[in-house]
């Protein structure tokens, strides 16, 4: 028996109405992700790869077509009833970070949960929990403007593994680091997948991002126009990384 999909868009379109123009960012989408996958989402800017990211992770919804959770279709709930599924299915790690400036960092991790109704004792050890856990113990009193920018991306990712998600949704979360701190975080990501079996989608522009993938979808004026396997050489054998990565 075939396993279930985790999201399933059929037929998926978004259209932007600007006033008497249309326009069409994505067209004819069908895509399955299933529980445990680690896909990169590839393709040149304008593309539509992050407005597709948007409509997987529910923080936007199709002109056209269906989307499904868990065999779910979810495409005509309320802007109430996605924010919902959004806080305790999905979390989501940006490449600007979002952190709250005038939060420290263990605030910044504790902040989801105060919408889930976590009571603030368990709120606080699960955020330190987590921050130690990334390797930011010694962070967690530090405001964002104190971070380096890689020890901002790990609090964000912290921030998105506050209500143990079941999806990781990563738009360019490289796109604002050094070489040397993408690829740490990438390994972070890798290490949620395998350790946890966090199913992650990674939005980029960048080859060596998808590299560390299992799985490529390659989309191009709106469209998916391949989708295939990888065979990764970062991590999965439990080898050195291949020395070309970054």
């Amino acid at each position: 028996m075939a396993e279930e999909s985790l999201i399933k868009l059929e037929n998926v379109w978004k259209i932007y109405q600007l006033e008497k123009l249309e326009l069409t960012v994505l067209r004819e989408i069908n895509l399955e992700i299933t529980p445990g996958s680690f896909v990169t989402i590839m393709g040149p800017s304008g593309s539509g790869k992050s407005t597709l990211l948007h409509i997987i992770g529910c923080l936007d919804t199709p002109t056209k077509g269906k989307i499904f959770l868990k065999g779910k279709d979810i495409s005509g709930l309320s802007e109430d009833e996605l924010a919902q599924i959004r806080s305790q299915k999905i979390g989501f790690v940006f490449q600007q970070f979002n952190l709250l400036p005038n939060l420290n960092s263990l605030e910044n991790v504790m902040f989801p949960m105060i919408f889930q109704g976590v009571y603030e004792e368990e709120r606080r050890e699960k955020a330190q929990t987590l921050l130690k856990s990334l390797d930011l113990g010694k962070r967690i009193l530090h405001r964002p403007s104190e971070l380096s920018g890689g020890e901002q991306q790990r609090i964000a990712i912290a921030r998105a593994l506050a209500n143990n998600p079941e999806l990781i949704l990563a738009d360019e979360p490289t796109g604002n680091l050094d070489s040397t701190t993408g690829k740490m975080i990438m390994e972070t990501l890798i290490n949620l997948h395998k350790k946890e079996q966090k199913t992650i989608v990674v939005v980029t522009h960048d080859p060596y991002i998808a590299e560390y993938s299992k799985e490529i979808i390659n989309i191009k004026d709106g469209r998916i126009i391949s989708n295939h396997q990888t065979a990764s050489k970062v991590l999965w054998s439990g080898k050195e990384h291949d020395k070309r990565i970054f």
